[in-house]
């Protein structure tokens, strides 16, 4: 039934590709000229009653798009559309013949090499399906060879030369295949009784095509033909008619969001990858909050740099980067500053001074806060530590609170992601003698109690070699094995 409706909507209306315009950042849908040009062709053959309102439909479209079109037409500004732009073809070269020549023949020795790439390949994943001497191992198999044989046919040719490769008759391969391509029989579904006739379909989208409708999204249409006493079907049923027939697009002018790629962030070193982000601590009367900037070294988990203010103030981070940098005597194309997508953090003056200072900024997706995981952690052991209270009297009581928990944290805090080595052994190399040190002690346990290492020599817990933010997923199997 729908088939047949939107066999007649297409003889009506040319098929028109949809020029979404959506960009890799944040804009408005853009058209192209030849796109208008074609929009207002298809509009100028719409002749019968409704014709218009579908075409507006189906490419997403208003009205006031088609006058906007054809003013700018009438002023020349859509001229030269088709018109090739750039320099004039040059002359043909000489020696052109032999260049083809030879593209020719590395083509052809390119394609004997990926031939024997995908034998080779089939091959792996035919050992691959071999298993145990059952009844369903060897159907398994058969049925992996007949895959194998379909998904490489297409290219390694002749397809005898495959088949010769796998084990497989070639008249095995043609019979499995027509065995598949038999037609099945499948039972045609009812209609349901309650379903509307095609007579009843094509009213409704009259009806959805009329002018006075044309602008306006279903669920108004509904509405205004109920305050006339009229009644043809549901609203829900509307969208489905016009869902049938292409004719459901966004039409308001609002922003396309692109497809954020997560960050992916490595760190082998100390002052190669710092994370900061601002968290509230609560004052001492309710909605009073001051903010605690953090400034933390991914590899180490060090903080370089912390400060308590009264509100967030892209200025104040600004001043804070810096000083952190001039501690750490940070050069230019050195360190990377992961955030998130806060004010503070995507301001300005923030970035500004980091393309001054040659660092490298980072951004978290959007509404992702596992973008940010240092400092989501770090935060999380501020406030469950079990001195830390419910508010703050004031500004200084919060300062003198960060004062003792980052001397704890830098210097005292064994970290479980450093090998239980503190943040500033870490960051000022001095893990690996306190390492040395800790394999004494548990060598000299061993040589007097043996018998309580069952297993083997005690060692300390190794020091971390990368922190990632975002690890790249691993490859699949079978990528790997190409």
């Amino acid at each position: 039934m729908e088939e047949v409706l939107m066999s007649s909507a297409l003889s009506v209306f040319p098929l028109l590709l949809h020029d979404t315009g959506v960009s890799p950042t944040r804009s408005r849908r853009q058209f192209s000229a030849a796109y208008k040009l074609q929009i207002l062709t298809a509009a100028d053959a719409c002749t019968k009653s409704g014709e218009l309102g579908a075409l507006l439909r189906r490419e997403g479209l208003y009205s006031s798009h088609l006058s906007m079109w054809r003013a700018a037409q009438r002023r020349g500004a859509l001229q030269g559309a088709g018109k090739r732009r750039g320099p004039a073809p040059s002359a043909v070269n000489p020696s052109r013949k032999q260049i083809v020549e030879l593209e020719r023949a590395l083509a052809k020795a390119t394609a004997r090499a990926e031939r024997a790439e995908l034998i080779i390949d089939a091959q792996k994943k035919v050992l691959a399906a071999l298993g145990p001497d059952t009844a369903t191992a060897r159907r398994a198999h058969r049925d992996a060879l007949m895959e194998t044989v379909t998904s490489h046919g297409g290219v390694v040719r002749p397809l005898r030369t495959l088949c010769t490769s796998l084990g497989v008759a070639p008249a095995t391969y043609y019979r499995a295949r027509r065995r598949a391509e038999r037609p099945t029989c499948v039972m045609p579904r009812r209609s349901p009784p309650r379903a509307l006739a095609p007579v009843e379909q094509q009213r409704i989208l009259d009806v959805l095509h009329e002018d006075r409708f044309v602008d306006l999204a279903p669920a108004q249409v509904y509405a205004t033909l109920l305050d006339e006493g009229v009644y043809h079907c549901a609203e829900r049923t509307m969208y489905r008619l016009l869902a049938a027939h292409d004719e459901i697009r966004e039409r308001r002018a609002q922003r396309r969001h692109p497809a954020y790629t997560a960050p992916e962030l490595l760190a082998t070193a100390p002052n190669q990858l710092w994370s900061w982000d601002i968290t509230k601590l609560k004052g001492p009367t309710t909605w009073s909050w001051y903010h605690l900037y953090v400034i933390l070294d991914v590899f180490s988990r060090y903080v370089v740099g912390w400060m308590v203010a009264p509100r967030e103030s892209a200025l104040l981070a600004e001043r804070l980067i810096a000083a952190c940098c001039a501690r750490e005597h940070i050069g230019p194309d050195q360190l990377t500053l992961h955030a998130d997508r806060g004010s503070s953090m995507v301001s300005h003056p923030v970035a500004h001074l980091l393309a001054d200072l040659g660092v490298t900024k980072s951004h978290s997706r959007p509404s992702v806060s596992n973008d940010n995981p240092y400092s989501e952690a770090q935060f999380k052991t501020l406030k469950y530590r079990p001195d830390f209270p419910t508010r703050f009297g004031s500004l200084e009581d919060a300062r003198a609170h960060c004062v003792d928990f980052f001397r704890w944290y830098n210097t005292e805090h064994h970290h479980s992601g450093l090998g239980l080595h503190t943040p500033f052994d870490v960051h000022h190399q001095l893990a690996d003698a306190r390492n040395a040190a800790r394999a004494d002690v548990l060598t000299a346990a061993y040589a007097t109690r043996p018998e309580r290492f069952v297993h083997r020599l005690p060692t300390p817990c190794a020091l971390p070699t990368a922190a990632w933010i975002n690890p790249p997923k691993p490859r699949p199997s079978a990528d790997v094995a190409q």
